[in-house]
């Protein structure tokens, strides 16, 4: 069953960033599509709102047609909605595709830290240290952007110290619906908080090269993103998924931007 766009809330348009402008040649369409997404999952464009093609070539300097190969290809990764007569729209955050997405990171993750734990020299715990450094120096700042990055820098650092980073590629293609909770989560301090101990944890056990202790702290970590859904989606129901049985399409198209 299609997905609501009930509210859509947002715009008609979309206000399109710098990082976006004079986009030409051949790979435009996937530059248009790294720059959606990246404001999709970073929640700069929030679930709901209306993408019009049109107003994004023109942003871009570019024709619609890689406009619309970058949508369709967002709407394969389940960011967008396209309703045929109604409009295009960023899609609200699916609470199954997050269970589907903690699923695959669990198997993967758990995997390469139980292998990381087994082959990490001095160099890679170091790197290892180096990298929750980072993520203190950001939260203590309060740069949330740079917080998130780090965490993100971490998780592909395990895999890579692991011998298998292709591992981190499948994750982050998968947990975009993952990602655009995390970044609700990242205001609250306790939370990041509670990420850099885990995280902690979970260097220690590498060190100690105890497999069973890295793969315990790790499914620790994971585990703790599940309960921090429901709570998201009581607070902020206007960016999530119905219930299936009230689903249905939106009205009408809003009839201007906020």
């Amino acid at each position: 069953m299609a997905r609501s766009a009930k509210g859509a809330g947002a715009a008609a348009g979309l206000a399109v960033t710098p990082r976006m402008g004079n986009l030409r040649g051949e790979t435009a369409s996937q530059r248009i599509h790294a720059a959606l997404r990246e404001q999709i999952i970073g929640m700069e464009i929030a679930p709901g709102t209306a993408l019009q093609e049109k107003q994004i070539a023109a942003a871009c300097g570019v024709s619609r047609t890689p406009v619309h190969e970058a949508i369709l290809k967002l709407a394969d990764e389940r960011l967008v909605d396209i309703f045929p007569q109604y409009g295009t729209f960023v899609s609200r955050i699916s609470r199954p595709a997050v269970r589907d997405a903690m699923v695959i990171r669990q198997s993967l993750e758990r995997t390469a830290v139980r292998e990381a734990a087994r082959v990490a020299d001095s160099t890679a715990v170091a790197r290892l240290r180096d990298s929750l450094a980072l993520q203190t120096s950001a939260h203590e700042t309060g740069q949330l952007a740079a917080f998130h990055g780090a965490d993100e820098a971490f998780h592909q650092l395990v895999a890579e110290i692991s011998g298998h980073p292709n591992l981190w590629r499948v994750v982050r293609a998968e947990k975009a619906q993952v990602d655009r909770c995390r970044i609700l989560t990242l205001p609250a301090a306790d939370r990041r908080a509670s990420v850099m101990a885990e995280h902690a944890a979970i260097v220690e056990a590498i060190a100690a090269h105890d497999a069973e202790r890295a793969e315990a702290a790790m499914a620790r970590h994971l585990d703790r993103v599940l309960p921090s859904v429901d709570a998201l989606a009581d607070a902020h129901p206007e960016y999530f998924d119905m219930p299936e049985a009230e689903e249905r399409l939106p009205l009408a198209l809003p009839l201007s931007s906020r």
